[in-house]
């Protein structure tokens, strides 16, 4: 990233289209409606205007128009636009996992993150996939996060879900259930702690970040009669965390830690396995959740829901989710930049530590 900080830069921000027969343009065309989203950034679709032309009429969203564009260089301020890419007649089936809709929802990807690269965008908001029906032979990825990994050359990165103060990263995130033991090491787990403790920095603009680390085992094992997990290798990654000066504490029994108010004192908490922290987090926050991807060199947000084939169609699928996963990559893009900003100037970081302290 080489923008100084600006805080009245218009934020280029691309959204790719998700899966065509889900809830993807329903929710991009309602959050785009707002007129307000278009003060923040200048919203560019990676998708098909014919497609979006047929999700307008069905809403009923008769005085809503995406920009056509012929790519993201040419995006007007102030429109909500839309580059095309794919040109041809689009069957929609709505509520239906279908090739089609996988190859262009990995056409969608591959055109923005080759403008990310080239920074024509500058942060990316993804609508919901088919982990599925996207597989190919160029696309062999378990979802959104491994893929632009792979594609940004990353071989450690973190999902974090968030939503107002709640942070929650996972250690393991889409293996099955029986592999998460075998995969656990202090090392990994060191990984996904510092990622956190980094990203609550730079991209949250928390100075001294306490993480919260959850156990795998009932009862945090009980002292090893429920496994051998938390005192092998919990334990000594949360005192190797600490002698690296991250506030990192635990681990915390799960059910315990969510059912009280113990996460309230916490910036972040790092889950062992994906249901472990998605499951409270949805229950918290499913309308309004957002998936981040922490530790990559660019900004990636996406709603925290999925395709929602059940309601496609129906105009019950709600922005919010997307809204604020827009709101949210905006928010770290300008954090990052006044954090390098920081950077340069020691002076500023002092005072700043002066007035937190």
């Amino acid at each position: 990233m080489i923008r100084n900080f600006d805080k009245d830069y218009k934020i280029k921000l691309g959204i790719t289209h998700g899966d065509v027969n889900g809830i993807g343009y329903e929710i991009i065309i309602k959050a785009l409606a707002d007129q307000r989203l278009l003060d923040l950034c200048t919203p560019i679709v990676y998708g098909s205007s014919k497609v979006a032309s047929f999700y307008k009429k069905m809403l009923n969203y008769n005085d809503f128009n995406l920009n056509l564009v012929k790519n993201a260089e040419t995006a007007v301020n102030k429109r909500a636009n839309i580059v095309n890419v794919n040109n041809d007649e689009i069957k929609i089936e709505l509520g239906q996992s279908t090739e089609l809709a996988g190859v262009m929802a990995a056409q969608a990807l591959d055109l923005a993150v080759e403008d990310l690269k080239k920074e024509h965008i500058d942060v990316l908001v993804t609508a919901p996939i088919n982990k599925s029906n996207i597989q190919s032979r160029t696309f062999n990825f378990p979802g959104h996060t491994e893929y632009l990994a792979n594609k940004f050359n990353i071989s450690n990165e973190l999902m974090i879900m968030v939503s107002n103060n709640i942070r929650i990263g996972v250690v393991t995130g889409h293996i099955p259930l029986k592999d998460v033991s075998n995969k656990l090491s202090i090392e990994l787990i060191m990984s996904k702690i510092r990622i956190m403790n980094q990203s609550l920095i730079q991209d949250f603009a928390i100075t001294k970040p306490r993480i919260a680390i959850l156990a795998l085992n009932p009862h945090a094992s009980d002292n090893g009669l429920l496994g051998k997990e938390e005192h092998d290798i919990i334990i000594p990654a949360v005192k190797k965390a600490m002698d690296e000066r991250i506030l990192a504490f635990g681990p915390y029994p799960a059910d315990g830690f969510f059912g009280s108010e113990n996460l309230k004192n916490f910036d972040g908490i790092i889950a062992m396995y994906h249901d472990q922290g998605l499951i409270p987090f949805k229950l918290m926050s499913f309308k309004e959740g957002v998936n981040f991807t922490a530790g990559l060199p660019i900004v990636r947000t996406s709603p925290a829901h999925g395709t929602a084939y059940e309601i496609a169609g129906k105009n019950e699928a709600s922005p919010e989710s997307l809204r604020q996963a827009i709101y949210l990559a905006c928010d770290i893009f300008k954090n990052r930049l006044m954090h390098q900003e920081l950077i340069k100037n020691p002076l500023k970081i002092s005072n700043i530590t002066e007035r937190d302290n």
